[in-house]
């Protein structure tokens, strides 16, 4: 179960280019869940461990729910091995 600790961000629906997110991990959280930290900041709370990818991949994930994309439109552009890390939401074409 998703946590969501700020309201719903709507911000990709009358988005005309791609948004740049930055992002706090917390892994080994004891529950998911996302919170928005400012307009482009948010600390996402995950349960997998960093390694081996887990963390990034449920980061993905989570994001991708809260903003209603697919997965493939979710990209970690700096941070893969970071705590801190830039993401971009692709906008459709």
């Amino acid at each position: 179960m998703l946590y969501i600790i700020d309201g719903a961000d709507e911000r990709l629906a009358v988005a005309k280019k791609n948004i740049r997110l930055n992002v706090k991990v917390q892994p080994n959280a004891r529950k998911q869940a996302i919170q928005r930290i400012s307009e482009e900041e948010y600390k996402i709370h995950v349960l997998s461990p960093p390694a081996e990818g887990k963390a990034n991949k449920e980061i993905i994930d989570v994001i991708a729910s809260h903003f209603h994309l697919p997965r493939s439109r979710v990209k970690i552009v700096r941070g893969k091995k970071s705590r801190k890390k830039i993401l971009i939401l692709e906008r459709e074409s």
